[in-house]
């Protein structure tokens, strides 16, 4: 065991000493170069941290924008669609009528037509009832005028539309003691193409129930036959009155 007087002794324990002392330094100078790396690391951390929620703050915030962009194009969109809807609901109803009218103007026409065809029919048929009834006046005068010595007349009217509608039947040789004596029955003809009697002179009571039989028989001559015998059983009455 040295002593402690020993000279190597102190020398050892001195060297010893600064070394530890030494290395105490080093450590120590880690120590601080880490504490200030330290700050400057975790200033550059944040400093990145910063620069990256930054980035990201300023990119959500044109996400944030592009979405709201896209949600006030989408609600425009969204009108300009319901307003679309609207007109093209509109035009639907408008061809709807105007279908709607196109069928009535349609159903019109055909009616118009009909209505058409059932005048021409009428009047075709009047026209050819017409006939024969100028056949039959035909008839009945030559019949007459031949053998009863009757004549007919044609009433002129004041206007050219009224020209020619009323006939006079003119009979003679109804009364014996006075031949040439004129019994006169007026005709006409009503739109409907019937006959009428307009008057007789002297008047025959019988006049209304041989003109209802004229129109149903529509024998003009038969007619004219009846009325010559009345107007005969007349005169023969006013003969026998003293």
């Amino acid at each position: 065991m040295m002593s402690i007087t020993d000279p190597n002794m102190s020398v050892k324990f001195t060297s010893t000493l600064e070394e530890t002392h030494k290395k105490h330094l080093e450590t120590y100078a880690k120590v601080i170069d880490t504490t200030v790396e330290l700050p400057e690391s975790h200033s550059q951390f944040v400093s990145s941290a910063f620069d990256t929620c930054l980035k990201k703050f300023k990119d959500d915030e044109m996400l944030f924008d592009t979405i709201q962009t896209f949600r006030k194009d989408l609600e425009q969109k969204k009108v300009s669609l319901k307003g679309k809807r609207q007109a093209i609901s509109e035009m639907i109803s408008e061809i709807q009528e105007k279908e709607m009218q196109k069928e009535d103007i349609i159903q019109k026409i055909e009616k118009l037509k009909e209505e058409q065809a059932k005048r021409t029919e009428l009047i075709e048929s009047q026209n050819k009832a017409n006939k024969d009834r100028l056949r039959n006046l035909q008839k009945a005068r030559g019949v007459f005028h031949d053998h009863l010595g009757m004549e007919i007349r044609t009433i002129l009217g004041k206007t050219e539309q009224d020209k020619g509608k009323k006939l006079q039947f003119v009979f003679r040789n109804i009364n014996p003691s006075k031949q040439d004596s004129a019994y006169v029955i007026t005709m006409g003809i009503t739109e409907n193409g019937s006959y009428q009697i307009v008057s007789s002179d002297p008047t025959l009571e019988c006049l209304s129930v041989l003109e209802n039989q004229l129109q149903q028989t529509n024998n003009l001559p038969a007619f004219l036959a009846k009325v010559r015998k009345e107007f005969i059983s007349q005169a023969r009455c006013s003969n026998t009155m003293p």
